[in-house]
Order: structure tokens, then sequence, then C-alpha cells
């Protein structure tokens, strides 16, 4: 009996120790910091909003691997938009009534993106959108259109202006100055197609016709064939998704010389794939991802679009199902605004925004951003490059 006790003591301590530690170290854990993420993970812009979903996730494991934010993990909420805006705008408030996050990343669309943008401002979420288009960031009334307010709203893609100039300056570079435009009728076309007509005149371009089509249509021969009797120099065409590989197909079945400028939404081997051998020669502004293997060591991205590649394509083997295209570091950059941001202020809502606002000098997939109040997207012409289809593949454009 002596004996037993004499066992049981160190054991007993040993016990206590252990339910002393238990709190101690229930205390130290800190509560994940919740992050809304809200994508096209299915409908019509899925190509786009699935990858953009794992590229979020694979973002989140790198940044917890790492410490988190202060030593918390990030919790990524996440929803489909179906690409729908009623959808999108469902899952914000979701996110800000019953998952209670302290900001969120996309949507997939321009469209998605107008729809919650009222919500965003409302509910004073800092929130990270990975559309292209401009008016999620616009504010106040131009002309007929009131965008209302923005100073809760960020984005990771380049702005449709920067694109358009990028376009713009290549072709007056190449003494093309009488253009044609063809444009999608949803959001995003219509941005697009506003600042072609704004900026062009600023380059001594001269548009000689533009057309409009429905997103969902398969044939823009029509259109294209009014367009071609205007003997423009150049047709640049702004959509995204298959609308954008038919235009190329018809562009090419009607044997117009003048060559097609695709916009910055396009670049990706689905385009290549859908458009098949029209595709050669279509040029395009894209982010550098497309060409990182062109890229000198001197390029400030290169280091961080190497990581982002291999971790995608060797680490997580994403590619085998979403082969790496111009929207994919969309959400890498997205999640690590605000991260950074965050560990700078913590996670208080309005600390996070001040900060994102103030964000200078942070090297993404999608170039190097440098925000302010009156830019919340922060990326110039410099974070774009011209490519060019050759051989059935992305290269530098001449």
């Amino acid at each position: 009996m002596k004996r037993f006790k004499l066992l049981a003591a160190p054991a007993l301590c040993l016990l206590l120790a252990l339910a002393l530690a238990a709190p101690a170290a229930a205390a130290d854990k800190k509560e994940p910091v919740k992050i809304g993420a809200f994508f096209a993970l299915s409908g019509p812009a899925a190509s786009i909003g699935a990858p953009t979903k794992l590229v979020a996730l694979m973002v989140v494991d790198k940044i917890n691997k790492a410490g988190g934010i202060q030593g918390a993990p990030i919790e990524l909420i996440l929803a489909d938009t179906e690409g729908e805006p009623t959808k999108a705008v469902m899952a914000f408030k979701k996110f800000v009534s019953v998952d209670k996050v302290v900001a969120a990343v996309g949507p997939t669309r321009t469209g998605t993106g107008m729809a919650v943008k009222k919500q965003v401002e409302a509910a004073k979420i800092p929130t990270v959108m990975t559309v292209g288009g401009d008016p999620v960031i616009m504010e106040g009334k131009i002309g007929k259109m009131d965008f209302g307010t923005a100073r809760w709203v960020f984005k990771s893609p380049q702005r449709s202006t920067i694109a358009v100039k990028k376009v713009l300056g290549y072709l007056k570079a190449h003494g093309l100055t009488k253009i044609a435009l063809l444009s999608a009728s949803d959001g995003f076309g219509r941005d697009g197609a506003r600042w072609v007509v704004k900026l062009a005149p600023e380059y001594g371009i001269t548009l000689v016709g533009s057309e409009q089509f429905n997103p969902k249509d398969v044939d823009m021969k029509s259109q294209l064939t009014k367009l071609a009797a205007a003997k423009p120099q150049a047709v640049v065409c702004w959509t995204i998704g298959p609308a954008a590989a038919i235009v190329s197909k018809n562009h090419h079945a009607l044997g117009i010389k003048a060559p097609l400028v695709q916009c910055h939404g396009v670049p990706g081997p689905k385009y290549i794939q859908l458009a098949g051998a029209a595709a050669e020669g279509d040029l395009m502004p894209s982010t550098k991802l497309m060409i990182y293997q062109y890229l000198p060591a001197s390029d400030p991205q290169k280091k961080v679009i190497d990581e982002f590649v291999r971790l995608y394509t060797d680490v997580y083997h994403y590619d085998k199902q979403y082969p790496i295209n111009t929207h994919s570091g969309y959400a890498w950059d997205a999640v690590y605004l605000l991260a950074n941001a965050m560990q700078k202020v913590g996670t208080d809502p309005a600390k996070v925004r001040d900060a994102l606002e103030q964000t200078k000098g942070y090297v993404g997939v999608s170039g190097v951003y440098n925000m302010s109040p009156t830019d919340h997207n922060g990326l110039g012409e410099d974070s774009m490059v011209m490519i060019q289809v050759k051989d059935g593949k992305f290269v530098p454009a001449k």
C-alpha cells in the first residue's frame, strides 16, 4: 500500500500541473480572424471564380503557417455568388450578420461587385474586390451615372482605365490610329467601352465604329462585318469569358486584316483552347504572370510570381484543373493586402480600412501596389505588359 502511494504522488502532481496549465494554454490560443470570401463558384463565371477560391485558400494556408495575423489564424468564410448580383448581396449580408467577418475579398464579376457595393459601404467592412471594372471604386456622379461612395471598397485587379491606356499606348506606338470597338453589354464591357471612347482622343486615336453584343451571344459576325466596313486599323474587343474566343473565331472567319486586341480579362490558356488557330496573332494587355518566364531577375515582381507559380503548380497542383491565367493572382493580392494591413493595425475594420488606403510598395503577383485616398487600386501601367498569341502560346508583344 505504501508503495502505491509513493508511485501515485508524482502522477498526481503531474495531473495537477497539466490541469493548471490547460486554462493558460487556452488563454494563449487566439480566436481566428474571419474573412469573407465570395466568388462565382458556379454559373458562367465559374471558370474564373472557382480557381480564385483555391488561390484564396492557398494564401490563407501560407499566412497561417507563417504565424497568421498577429498570432491568430485566418478563417476564410466561403460563399458562392453564382455570378448573380442578388446572390452576392445575400452572401455579403450573411458575412456581416451571421459570420461576423472583419473583412472580405471578392466577388468575381463587376456587376456583382456593383450590386454589393452599397452593402459594403453601409456595413463598413473593408472589402478587396477581385473584379476588373472601375465602377466599384469610383465615386460621385459622372454624367448620368451615380457611383455612390467607395470608402470601404478596394480592388486588386488593374483598373479598366489602366488596361485601356496600355492598349491605346501600344496602338499609338505602332501607328494604328483608327480603331473599331466591339464590347459586351454587361457592366464590364460598358466600363471598358466608356474608357476607350473617353481616352482615345488623348492618344490621337480615332474611333471609326462601335458595336455591342450580349455576352451570351454565340455569333458576333454581324457586328464585326459592320465594323470592318469602316476600315479600322485595329479592332478592340472588351469582354471576358467564352465570348472573347467567339469574337476571335468570327474575326478570323471573316478575314479581317486589322489585328484583334482583346482586354485584360482575357489572357489565359482557355482563350487559346476555345479560339484555336484563330487566336494566332491576337493582342491583349496582361499581368506579368502570363509571361513570367520572360521576366528579368531585376523585376521586383519576379521573386513573388515565381513563388506563386511554385505553390500553385508544384505544391497544390491546381494547374491540373485550372491552368494559370491572368486572374489567378488576384485573390493572392487581395488576401495579402488585407493581411498586411491587419499585421500593422489589428482587426478593427476602421483601422484596417485606413491601413489599406495607406498601402505603399506592396509587391504582389499583379503589380506593385501604391494606394491613396483617391486610388483604391494602386496599380499603374507599369504593372501590365502587352502580350500576343504566337504558336499557340503567350509571348511578349513586339
